[in-house]
């Protein structure tokens, strides 16, 4: 039986292409990862249920079942950070991956440095947000639950049940859209640029692709405003980036 480090992290890389595995495992098993790999769709999600991995990199284009639906039924069981490999740069593919619960989003041909850096930031963001989410259940018994709940004008955000509600009607939103807002909430008001975003929310200490901000403001967008063309809770400082209006 293989002798696994606890402490070792698991990533599992999901691409038709053997030579693309080859190279990421390659890479990352010099970080002191532990590869997991599968050819397609099925082999992938079968694995990543049952090893349940620390990240998983997941082609979309794959035999068997895609890696848009892949990406959709683990989220649907664990909230594992995903890095979604893809040799098209729509803008279409990115909305439908971060929707689906992706965690980020990079495009073949990739500088294998910073797809490391990427899989490093995703980790750690993971980490520290399971961590939050066991001290807050630990330190939070006692609390009263406004305590726990940022309240900006008609956007609600509690921090225990990871809820967001807007004029009193619950948003379904995923991990990284909740984060989102509760970083510009959490400061309503205040221009936060897109770069403080990726570092601060996604973990990245480099200017990494701003589009995946872009895009993830517009899925938020989407949920929360009443009008999307005329936003009136998370603004757009033109040239800047993105506030929360505290009206």
């Amino acid at each position: 039986m293989e002798n696994i480090n606890k402490d070792e992290k698991t990533v599992l890389i999901v691409d038709d292409e053997q030579a693309i595995i080859d190279v990421l495992k390659f890479n990352l098993l010099k970080e002191g990862y532990r590869i997991l790999e599968a050819k397609d769709g099925q082999t992938g999600l079968e694995m990543a249920l049952q090893e349940k991995p620390d990240l998983i990199m997941l082609d979309i284009m794959l035999p068997k079942l895609d890696g848009l639906s892949v990406c959709k039924r683990v989220k649907n069981s664990y909230n594992i950070p995903i890095i979604i490999l893809t040799a098209r740069d729509t803008e279409i593919d990115k909305i439908v991956g971060l929707e689906l619960g992706a965690d980020d989003y990079i495009t073949k041909p990739f500088s294998v440095r910073e797809l490391v850096a990427r899989v490093k930031a995703n980790i750690r963001k993971s980490d520290a947000t399971m961590l939050d989410i066991t001290n807050m259940s630990a330190e939070t018994k006692d609390k009263q639950k406004k305590e726990n709940k940022i309240i900006v004008g008609e956007l609600e955000l509690d921090l225990d049940k990871f809820e967001v509600k807007v004029r009193g009607n619950v948003i379904d939103l995923t991990l990284r859209e909740f984060e989102v807002l509760k970083f510009l909430a959490s400061q309503p008001g205040q221009v936060v640029t897109r770069e403080t975003l990726l570092e601060k929310v996604w973990g990245y200490e480099y200017y990494g692709d701003i589009r995946t901000v872009d895009v993830t403001v517009r899925r938020i967008r989407e949920k929360i405003e009443a009008d999307t063309s005329s936003p009136q809770i998370l603004i757009t400082k033109r040239g800047v980036g993105y506030y929360i209006s505290g009206k």
